[in-house]
């Protein structure tokens, strides 16, 4: 397979670990293993006393069970858990998707969801967010776009990088036009839980239709990245049972630990994912004060839901960005990356030390101004 440099994460390589100040970050505030295993009496013995041999390939019984638990409808058997969620991307796409298949992917995105069919052989055509409506999807575009060999529809709900959420009707309608076309409809849900307001929530795709895949992870709502646990759930065997297939061919099976650690982090879920809630709601005030404070230079359309957002800058996402590196060494990503306009860039507001880094920011606007 030949496909392109994946833009964002050689992004990342080059400078997420040396600059000063990181407000790109896509996932929320990690935790470390002690303070993991201090929410659950005896956890710490469970993890000393682990067997560290090969795992099940779909994933342990107990985290299956756990993930299903995220659900209304699915059960531990109807779980495929992947190394980090950009595995299940990748085993989805070739597991099912063919040469001359169409598909139809939510845009701007994370470049695998567009670039990994593309170098199947797929013919890929985007179902673009418009920004002048705040991100919005529409629905008569996308049936525009579908077609006689249309496989496929990928969406990303809550949406990265825009933090954009669909309303209830727009993705029940959805919902149906992809069951009365007899399309999949895979949902990359990695942000669901942080949705600002609960009455926002969406129906976890697989719960509202059944040839729907949700994707999920441990790194963004729950802010575990280190573990590199993700997985999908669908109560359709047959695409399961083509995910398992192909990932005999990349990782086999997951980490014993990551395993363990994940079921212990889904029982409580409610703290961990609540304190990132909590976070992100402070950081959002802030935002707010900052995008008034420099509206003659940026604007932005405030997200909905998860811990990013695409603001616009008036001089040029890339002329921004390497003055930000050069002079603060502080980080933010351009919307190059996510093949958009690089007027837009991302920010990532899910994490503790947000204010340090945006009042960086804000001194190099006023000494840029």
């Amino acid at each position: 397979m030949q496909i392109p440099q994946f833009k964002l994460e050689r992004f990342f390589a080059a400078h997420e670990f040396t600059v000063s100040h990181l407000l790109c970050a896509s996932d929320c505030e990690a935790m470390s293993v002690e303070a993991l295993l201090a929410l659950e009496p005896g956890a710490g013995r469970g993890l000393d006393g682990l067997w560290l041999g090969y795992t099940e390939s779909p994933g342990h019984p107990d985290l299956r069970a756990a993930i299903a638990g995220l659900y209304e409808t699915i059960e531990a058997g109807e779980v495929l858990v992947h190394t980090g969620a950009e595995e299940a991307i990748f085993t989805f796409m070739n597991g099912l998707l063919s040469p001359g298949d169409h598909i139809i992917v939510h845009t701007p995105c994370y470049q695998s969801l567009r670039e990994i069919p593309a170098a199947i052989g797929c013919q890929v055509s985007p179902w673009p967010g418009r920004e002048d409506f705040a991100w919005a999807l529409s629905l008569d575009e996308l049936e525009s776009v579908i077609s006689p060999a249309t496989r496929a529809v990928v969406v990303n709900l809550p949406h990265n990088p825009t933090g954009y959420l669909a309303p209830r009707a727009l993705f029940d309608r959805l919902v149906e036009i992809c069951r009365n076309r007899g399309l999949i409809l895979f949902c990359d849900e990695v942000y669901r839980g942080l949705e600002y307001d609960s009455l926002d929530k969406l129906p976890a795709a697989c719960d509202a239709y059944e040839n729907a895949v949700s994707l999920g992870v441990m790194s963004k709502s729950f802010g575990l990245a280190g573990l590199r646990i993700g997985w999908v759930a669908t109560h359709n065997r047959d695409i399961l049972a083509a995910m398992a297939q192909y990932k005999d061919y990349t990782t086999i099976c997951n980490s014993a630990p990551s395993e363990y650690l994940a079921t212990l982090a889904i029982a409580h879920r409610d703290a961990i994912v609540g304190r990132n809630l909590e976070i992100i709601r402070g950081n959002l005030a802030r935002l707010d004060q900052f995008f008034e404070r420099f509206a003659d230079r940026l604007t932005w359309v405030r997200p909905k839901a998860g811990a990013i957002a695409f603001p616009r800058t008036s001089e040029g996402g890339e002329t921004l960005f390497s003055g930000l590196l050069e002079k603060k060494g502080l980080l933010i990503a351009p919307g190059s990356n996510f093949g958009h306009d690089d007027n837009n860039f991302r920010i990532g507001f899910g994490r503790a030390d947000m204010a340090e880094a945006l009042s960086v920011f804000a001194e190099y606007l006023e000494e840029t101004g």
